[in-house]
């Protein structure tokens, strides 16, 4: 009666007992169901036990999750899984509708007059809120059903020219205004290229993981053409190396061109940097990620090889990986480097970034660790 109205059927054993006949009966009667199952192994507290856990496998259930109820091990974890595996019901979640976008740059870059574009594109505007021209001006506009609040900055100027007095606290409050946005819009202009000053504005929103666009705007003050736009791109990429995945969107604030564009690449961006990937899909590509190229040993020794024993997603915007390893010392740059274009690839986190954390196996299993994912 109770296995026909659940949504998902967790099956609890105790590993100190270890697999009874009474396991495999179950087991044998609800491989037979078609309802999601969990196969919780109790009272694994110890390294001993986790060995010893390793027959329930035997019992031919998909999920099994390794905790210790008494010492919270592998709880929450468990309840995550559970969670995942629950149907959808009409209520989705969906990603919240206000989304805010530093306008920022060097200065006389077109900065205000491509806020005003945005805003006299018959869009309406809800709540002006005051500035000075040296100030940060916040604009909420709607467009396409979501309310994007805009910040117009002060330009930033390089640390040794920044003056004292209302210049200073121009540049600290476009700097502020980058830290409580979702994506900047790095504005730069089509006649100089990309410069180094505009490489150290897209190193703020780097450093602070904020979504990143580049806008080259004055682009009708150019000689137009496809070689153009390639040298263009060329020079973003080489100067922006570090952010190989930024978007880029051509402007013009006198005409309008590009404003919507900009717009839709700014929302398509919020809406990928709002994704989560399932716990098992993770697991999945790990497994994957982990026997196409294995992780390298130090100095060639087998016992210094970084072992990775589960990877889960903890935040959005940016999204966030956790990866559970033996030893993050062992972890190689070029490694990590690999495992993040395995998720881009893998779940289409294009145009973010990513932040993927290594933490030692012990740390976790202090909090939160112990879930398994063995799919047959």
């Amino acid at each position: 009666m109770a296995m026909g109205a659940a949504d998902v059927i967790v099956f609890l054993t105790d590993v100190i007992e270890g697999v009874t006949a009474t396991d495999e009966a179950v087991a044998q009667r609800l491989r037979r169901t078609d309802k999601p199952i969990l196969l919780a192994v109790n009272k694994v507290d110890n390294d001993n036990r986790e060995l010893a856990a390793a027959e329930f496998f035997g019992l031919g259930l998909n999920d099994t999750a390794f905790i210790s109820a008494y010492h919270n091990y592998g709880v929450y974890d468990l309840l995550e899984r559970i969670v995942e595996l629950l149907p959808r019901r009409e209520l989705e979640w969906t990603p919240p509708m206000e989304l805010s976008l530093s306008i920022v740059g060097r200065t006389n870059v077109g900065k205000s007059m491509l806020t005003n574009a945005i805003i006299g594109e018959e869009r309406s505007i809800v709540s002006p809120v005051a500035g000075t021209t040296r100030d940060a001006l916040d604009t909420a506009v709607s467009y396409r059903d979501h309310e994007i609040t805009l910040v117009d900055t002060a330009g930033i100027r390089r640390p040794g020219q920044v003056q004292r007095g209302i210049e200073k606290y121009s540049v600290l409050r476009a700097v502020n205004a980058v830290h409580r946005s979702d994506i900047t819009l790095l504005i730069t202009d089509a006649t100089e290229l990309a410069t180094a000053q505009d490489a150290h504005i897209a190193g703020l929103s780097w450093d602070t993981n904020r979504g990143l666009i580049v806008v080259v705007n004055k682009w009708d003050l150019v000689n137009r053409n496809r070689f153009r736009m390639e040298r263009v791109l060329h020079r973003v990429r080489e100067r922006l190396h570090f952010m190989r995945y930024v978007p880029v969107c051509f402007t013009s604030a006198l005409t309008g061109e590009g404003i919507e564009e900009m717009l839709d690449t700014a929302l398509s961006l919020w809406q990928e940097r709002q994704k989560r990937v399932p716990y098992r899909d993770l697991q999945y590509l790990l497994a994957d990620a982990v026997s196409t190229h294995t992780p390298p040993s130090q100095r060639g020794n087998i016992r210094n090889r970084l072992r990775i024993r589960r990877v889960r997603q903890v935040a959005v915007n940016p999204p966030t990986f956790v990866f559970s390893v033996n030893d993050p010392k062992l972890l190689h740059f070029s490694y990590q480097r690999y495992l993040e274009n395995q998720i881009r690839d893998r779940f289409g986190f294009d145009r973010t970034h990513l932040r993927l954390i290594f933490r030692p196996e012990r740390a976790e299993k202090s909090s939160r660790s112990g879930i398994r994912n063995r799919a047959r």
